[in-house]
C-alpha cells in the first residue's frame, strides 16, 4: 500500500467554518472572526465497511455538531484552549482512539503583518 494512506482507519473533517470570539484583545472578543478547523480521529471503521449501518461508526454531522458547540460557545484565549476543548469533548463523546485538531485564525490581527492565518495542531489519544 502506499504511504499516502494511513496505517489506522480516519474519519476526516475539513475546513469547517465558524464566526467566534476567541483571542486575547477585547476587539477580538467583540468583534469576532471566523475561524477555521480540521478534525481527525482514528478508530476502527471495519464493521461500519461491511455493515453499512451508521450505527457502526460516529456520524460526521454529529463530529461537526460537536466542534461548533465549541468553537460558538464560550470564548477562549488562546488557540491552543480552544483546540484542546474541541479534542475533549470529541474524546468524551465519541468511541474514538484518537483525535487531531487543526484550529486556524485567517489573518490574525498582528499589526503591519500579512500573515494568511495561525494555527495550532494538538493530537490527543484516548486515556482509558
Amino acid at each position: 500500500m502506499s504511504d499516502q494512506f494511513p496505517r489506522t482507519d480516519r474519519i476526516v473533517l475539513e475546513g469547517m467554518r465558524f464566526y467566534a470570539f476567541h483571542g486575547v484583545n477585547p476587539e477580538e472578543r467583540v468583534l469576532g472572526q471566523e475561524y477555521l478547523v480540521d478534525l481527525t480521529v482514528e478508530m476502527d471503521l471495519g464493521s461500519a465497511g461491511i455493515s453499512d449501518r451508521l450505527e457502526d461508526t460516529v456520524s460526521y454531522a454529529h463530529i461537526y455538531r460537536a466542534v461548533k458547540e465549541v468553537m460558538e460557545g464560550e470564548p477562549r484565549n488562546l488557540l491552543e484552549a480552544a483546540a484542546q476543548a474541541i479534542a475533549d469533548k470529541i474524546l468524551s463523546e465519541f468511541a474514538v482512539h484518537s483525535v487531531g485538531v487543526r484550529l486556524k485564525k485567517p489573518h490574525p490581527p498582528i499589526r503591519g503583518s500579512v500573515i494568511e492565518y495561525a494555527a495550532v495542531e494538538i493530537f490527543r489519544l484516548r486515556n482509558d
